[in-house]
């Protein structure tokens, strides 16, 4: 089957993706400081801790795209609410509904989870994600602060 037309399997992050996980990383955002056994273990760490869960986009055994998320609690949300860290399809692969089939499996998670709220970040540059995060329903409602320790 051609990759153009193959069925894209939503599935969680399995041991043997991690650096699959970190070359899509790499393709999306950018360069990566940290090796390879840097980034496995860390996908080991959040696979083993249920807060957190990596979902990926498989067409024939090949991952090509990712959403990383985080399950925390807050004052405000008493059920806790779902941070997407990450959401990435690789270029070939894009405007073919991935991502939104991905942010579907999040949302669903949510729902799982009986988890009030999705909320993520995004780039001041990506302007197209932001179309795309509207598109699915998500409002720009906040600046995101952070500082390097």
């Amino acid at each position: 089957m051609d990759r153009n037309t193959a069925a894209v399997h939503i599935r969680d992050m399995e041991s043997r993706d991690y650096r699959s996980v970190a070359a899509v990383w790499r393709e999306v955002f950018g360069p990566l400081p940290l090796a390879d056994e840097s980034i496995v273990s860390t996908c080991k760490k959040m696979k083993a801790d249920s807060r957190y869960r990596v979902f990926v986009a498989d067409i024939e055994g090949a991952v090509v795209g990712l959403v990383t998320t985080v399950e925390s609690l807050a004052i405000n949300l008493p059920n806790g609410f779902i941070k997407v860290n990450g959401l990435g399809v690789l270029p070939p692969f894009r405007h073919r509904g991935i991502g939104r089939m991905l942010m579907e499996r999040v949302e669903k998670l949510a729902g799982e989870r009986n988890v009030s709220l999705v909320e993520l970040g995004s780039g001041f540059q990506r302007t197209e994600a932001h179309a795309f995060y509207e598109h699915l329903g998500y409002r720009k409602n906040a600046f995101r602060f952070s500082k390097r320790i």
